[in-house]
């Protein structure tokens, strides 16, 4: 099947040219481009046009659990006929195995797995190794991790026919041998129960289910049927059966495996009992032989990621493979927010070694373990085809890949344009920040104020406070429920201005803030650079009335470039607006695509702040407590990572409960 573009949308401003171009590039083999689109010029739309005009398989890679949800939404409203699919971490929470030797303390690994995300995965690889190139995935960077053989996986594949003679018990045990459970009733994914002469199905990669009905030792009908009541929906002919876990072998292949990690384990043991660490090799040996028993047995383990590298047949150091290797060649990357993107992947293979060097050490894992990994920046690189990065603000290897050369998007379909940029002296900038405050109020506008530091954020929220102006402070002392109460209460206007120090919050949709106020600006730094102060002063790009001002005694080289950049775009939207007549109008807040089908009202977890979050905002918040459970458990806070992580597991069971009723919204 070809991708087939389903909008009533036309392209406007500078989309018509930079579809083109891409496109153009795509065709003439560019393994790299970058289109520098601002934020509301409709870089989704202008992708989607791409895609539809050079049909590739495409990959499109964001850094975050809320960009990812948000992509997928827009793309499977533009391609509802072709295999559109969500790639994140299947985790709720997700405490990594580790051990401390100075405490002499090993943490084991815990982790929650949403079914529905699974379900995502499996739907994902099954999409990719089914033939079709009308195939997008919109993925996390955990895309870079490791999983099966996918030529293994392909394999491990059941072709059912009516007619054909394939004895129901043959089925059932070729089912278990794909990992499905066999249960005595229920729908869960992964399962199969049988009655008489029929056998009801549920793979884990769809929302959809089968009956099988038996004469004799042939198959006389496959019925696809209601999940629920199990009514027929439709009669097949054929019918795939892929199977219900990423890591599964044929018997013969399993055995290699296990031959080869009990052969692994022996040196191992052989040279920890070398250095005199007796302890270590009986506990290696121990837990190793225990895994060894689960997968002979059962066919897995917990934990069987870390024998991948046997599982695979990889050589001792190779990369593993990963959802890049399931495409089919060649295909189409796009890496949205590359800035920030390329960055994290690069960085992700550091903390997973370190901590994982430590467990072979001290006789947890086998040295195997280590090939359990993300991939390394130019594993990364040698596994793509070609290659859009897409921002705001390009980062050197971006522009390093193209040799400077961009496609630029920066004219909105809308109209709005980047919002004028004042710069004002250090010296009385409280009162003329209220003044500049007071005049955006009478206007209904919200306003952000960005300090340096912790304590003059939460000094400027008390002083506007004192002066009956509805203000909070947001930095990252706060948990992660009380920052979505306050962005929430923003929303509503029950607080006006919003103080903090990064407010860098991609995901969040604010288009009610008109004024982005950055204290101390030609303070040099991170939060004060060229790419920082676009993107902070993208924050009022969405209001009509947006207004920047950079209090600041003295003018940066950052400063400068910002500025200039700032009215080269702003000039450019002028001059559309004025040629096509356009009025400029403020932005809506973007709607997506729903999880939860319109008749289903699910019991609602009370959770402060959260009632009126949409899911990407749900799972940004969720994103967030992650991070702080890791930072807090890699700086051995283990009290402050375990309320995280409780945290984490409350607003995962409130979305938990919207992902459930999401079956049939999607299809």
């Amino acid at each position: 099947m070809r991708f087939r573009l389903e909008t009533d949308l036309v392209p406007r401003g500078d989309q018509p040219q930079a579809i083109e171009e891409l496109a153009q590039g795509i065709q003439c083999g560019e393994p790299h481009q970058v289109l520098l689109g601002v934020t509301g010029s409709g870089k989704t739309f202008t992708i989607a046009n791409v895609i539809a005009r050079v049909q590739m398989p495409t990959l499109v890679l964001s850094h975050n659990k809320t960009l990812t949800w948000q992509l997928y939404s827009e793309f499977r409203r533009f391609f509802p006929h072709n295999l559109v699919c969500y790639w994140i971490s299947h985790y709720d929470y997700y405490q990594p195995e580790a051990y401390l030797p100075e405490t002499d303390t090993y943490i084991a690994k815990e982790l929650s797995i949403l079914s529905e995300i699974e379900r995502y995965r499996l739907e994902t690889l099954t999409a990719l190794v089914s033939g079709r190139r009308d195939v997008l995935v919109v993925a996390s960077v955990s895309a870079i991790y490791g999983l099966s053989d996918p030529k293994e996986f392909a394999q491990q594949v059941l072709t059912l026919k009516v007619g054909r003679r394939y004895p129901r018990q043959a089925l059932i045990q070729d089912l278990i041998q794909l990992q499905y459970r066999r249960v005595s009733e229920g729908n869960q994914p992964g399962t199969f129960w049988v009655r008489g002469d029929r056998l009801f199905l549920f793979p884990p990669y769809t929302t959809q289910a089968y009956r099988i009905s038996f004469l004799g030792p042939a198959i006389d009908g496959i019925e696809e049927i209601d999940n629920l009541s199990f009514k027929s929906v439709r009669r097949l002919e054929e019918l795939q059966i892929f199977a219900a876990n990423m890591f599964v072998l044929s018997p013969d292949k399993l055995e290699r495996a296990l031959q080869s990690i009990q052969a692994e384990l022996e040196e191992q043991v052989k040279y920890l009992l070398s250095l005199g660490k007796v302890e270590e090799a009986t506990r290696l040996r121990k837990r190793t032989l225990y895994d060894i028993e689960q997968m002979r047995t059962l066919g897995y383990c917990n934990g069987i990621e870390n024998y991948a590298r046997h599982l695979t047949g990889r050589a001792p150091g190779e990369r593993p493979y990963t959802l890049l290797d399931y495409f089919s060649r060649p295909f189409l990357t796009v890496i949205d927010e590359s800035h920030v993107t390329v960055p994290q992947v690069k960085a992700m293979i550091g903390g997973d070694q370190s901590r994982k060097l430590v467990l072979v050490e001290y006789g947890f894992r086998l040295p195997s373990a280590l090939d359990n990994r993300p991939l390394r920046l130019e594993e990364f690189e040698e596994l793509l085809d070609q290659v859009i990065y897409v921002s705001a603000t390009p980062g050197p290897y971006e522009m390093q890949k193209t040799g400077g050369a961009f496609v630029e998007q920066v004219v909105r379909p809308t109209g709005l344009m980047d919002p004028p940029v004042h710069v004002h002296p250090m010296e009385g900038a409280i009162d003329h920040l209220l003044e500049v405050i007071r005049r955006h109020r009478q206007q209904k506008g919200r306003a952000l104020v960005i300090t340096l530091t912790k304590k003059l954020a939460e000094e400027v929220a008390d002083f506007l406070s004192r002066l009956l102006i509805p203000s909070a402070y947001l930095h990252s002392d706060l948990n992660a429920i009380q920052r979505v109460e306050i962005i929430d209460k923003l929303r509503k206007g029950e607080i006006e201005v919003i103080v903090g120090v990064n407010l860098l919050r991609e995901g969040l949709d604010l288009p009610e803030v008109s004024l982005v106020a950055i204290l101390e600006a030609d303070k040099e730094g991170f939060l004060r650079s060229e790419t920082s102060l676009i993107q902070i002063a993208g924050r009022a790009a969405r209001n009509v009335q947006g207004e920047v001002i950079l209090y600041a005694d003295g003018i940066t080289d950052s400063m400068q470039r910002f500025m200039r950049e700032a009215e080269r775009r702003r000039q450019k939207q002028l001059e559309y607006n004025a040629k096509h007549g356009i009025v400029p109008r403020s932005a809506g807040r973007a709607q997506e695509l729903s999880m939860v089908p319109e008749k289903t009202e699910p019991k609602v977890i009370e959770v402060p702040g959260v009632a009126s979050m949409t899911i990407s905002e749900l799972q940004a918040l969720i994103e967030e407590s992650k991070r702080r459970m890791l930072e807090a458990a890699e700086a051995e806070e283990y009290l402050t990572a375990a309320r995280y992580r409780d945290e984490m597991r409350r607003l995962e069971e409130l979305l938990h409960q919207r992902l459930g009723a999401a079956a049939t919204s999607l299809r």
